[in-house]
């Protein structure tokens, strides 16, 4: 039996893009049948042990989600030895994840999470913290499509010889 695919997505604290990634990753991938093991982490430490920020809170649940069990927590170099894909919110967390994992890096396996999408206009994934609940679900929608080009490429992975 095939171990199951390990996925990290990284945003700067862990309170906003990269829990709601994760909480949306695996949805999709327990709705797909897809075996997966899926985590979020921050580059910083503020907020290790805190749950997601309340807005991404709402629009998962909206969204029959539930990210409420969720607890911050900072990237390390490990983390590039344990995943098989980490996916960075934006630039500057991907410069700081190489930064952190050193000589742990991996260009294979560490990645700008929209390069997952292939006719977005955008390049990093917007962070919506100061903003209002609008930016949440436009986040949300933006996230559950690059989760879906995901899974279709680890679904085409696993059927290739």
């Amino acid at each position: 039996m095939q171990e199951p695919e390990k996925i990290l997505m990284v945003c700067l604290v862990n309170i906003c893009r990269s829990p709601l990634a994760e909480g949306i990753m695996r949805h999709k991938a327990l709705q797909a049948g897809i075996a997966c093991k899926v985590d979020s982490a921050g580059i910083g430490r503020w907020i290790m042990g805190e749950p997601p920020h309340p807005l991404s809170q709402k629009v998962a649940k909206q969204n029959q989600i539930d990210i409420s069990g969720l607890k911050g927590r900072q990237f390390v170099a490990e983390d590039m030895e344990i995943f098989h894909r980490v996916y960075f919110m934006d630039r500057q967390n991907l410069k700081d994840g190489r930064i952190i994992a050193c000589k742990s890096w991996n260009a294979d396996k560490g990645k700008l999470l929209l390069e997952m999408v292939p006719e977005s206009s955008l390049i990093e994934v917007p962070d919506p913290y100061h903003d209002g609940f609008e930016s949440y679900t436009t986040l949300f929608n933006l996230l559950s499509e690059a989760c879906n080009y995901i899974l279709q490429d680890i679904s085409a992975k696993a059927l290739s010889p």
